[in-house]
């Protein structure tokens, strides 16, 4: 398959998840176990389908690394859509959550004993300053929005700081995952469609501890007003429809980055990524019309250009520049 489409399937996928997501939390922000769960079911079927054969294909990774890895992979999307759950606004998040290069880069030195350069660590301070100042100005955001009384403002308040400490819990998991995920390639060979079946498959029976909260959501979207869905004449509650697009682009946004890792290198992967969070992060203010503050988009400037000093794309870009400044002259 051309790059060019993988590209694209990651920023369709990618951005149009986003946003089915935010329409989900905006209506009922508990929802995050409901759409979890979806997701790893859907993942989790197709992969039994056609990786796995029906089970009769024998993995080639032992399985006991594999139930390690889905403890991790579990506990971080469980705790990432939870946080949704408590007073996080989904900019934050998104910016939140583009800091796995400190948590990577700093398990990196601590497990794998890493050494970096100074841009390096230049970029991850720059990536640390951008997601302190946008989390901080939440933060004055979150105390001076709240329209209760002190002692209703105050836990509304301690809730949203619940919340950061999930989300910081869940990027030193996410990056503690990929070294453990980095050690097992190394060892075993990259099996990339193998491990996303397995890491959808193998925890649906820990949802069982989410399924009241499950069963009340998927009440509360039943209840929902009815949506026809276009083409098909199709009627059904509108948050069903949310959900089961949230599903589809999931799984186009991850199948697009798993064949943009098996057509382009590592760098033009992250970059792509980089930029569709940027993407979405955009829409979601603009569409949305999310709070986002000067200081904000000065953070937010931060975690992009240190997220880019980190990946060297500058240093890529410097030749293809020279090479298409020369070829006017040539012409």
């Amino acid at each position: 398959m051309h790059p060019a489409v993988a590209v694209g399937l990651v920023f369709g996928g990618c951005c149009s998840n986003v946003v089915f997501l935010e329409l989900l939390a905006r209506q009922f922000p508990g929802c995050g176990n409901i759409v979890t769960f979806s997701q790893f079911l859907f993942i989790a079927v197709e992969g039994f389908i056609f990786e796995a054969n029906f089970g009769r294909k024998r993995p080639a990774i032992p399985m006991r690394y594999y139930f390690i890895m889905v403890a991790m992979f579990f506990t971080v999307s469980v705790v990432n859509n939870y946080a949704l759950n408590l007073n996080i606004a989904m900019p934050l998040h998104m910016i939140f959550r583009s800091g796995s290069l400190i948590a990577s880069m700093a398990l990196g030195i601590i497990i794998l004993k890493k050494r970096y350069s100074v841009s390096k660590y230049t970029s991850i301070a720059l990536v640390s300053l951008g997601i302190f100042t946008c989390t901080f100005m939440s933060a004055k955001q979150v105390a001076s929005d709240s329209s209760l009384n002190e002692e209703d403002g105050l836990q509304v308040f301690l809730w949203w700081l619940l919340g950061i400490a999930a989300l910081t819990f869940a990027l030193l998991m996410s990056a503690r995952m990929g070294i453990f995920q980095e050690t097992l390639y190394k060892q075993f060979g990259k099996h990339s469609k193998e491990a996303l079946f397995y890491n959808h498959a193998l925890p649906l029976p820990g949802f069982l501890l989410l399924a009241p909260n499950i069963y009340h959501h998927a009440v509360l979207f039943s209840q929902s007003e009815p949506f026809q869905v276009p083409v098909i004449g199709l009627t059904l509650p509108i948050m069903w429809f949310y959900l089961l697009m949230n599903v589809i682009t999931q799984y186009v946004c991850i199948r697009g980055v798993f064949i943009l890792t098996t057509e382009c290198t590592s760098l033009t992967v992250t970059l792509v990524v980089t930029l569709r969070k940027f993407v979405s992060l955009i829409f979601s203010i603009l569409y949305f019309r999310n709070p986002f503050t000067a200081w904000h988009w000065l953070g937010t400037a931060f975690v992009f250009v240190g997220t880019l000093m980190y990946t060297e794309v500058w240093n890529s870009l410097g030749p293809f520049l020279a090479r298409w400044r020369k070829r006017p002259k040539e012409e």
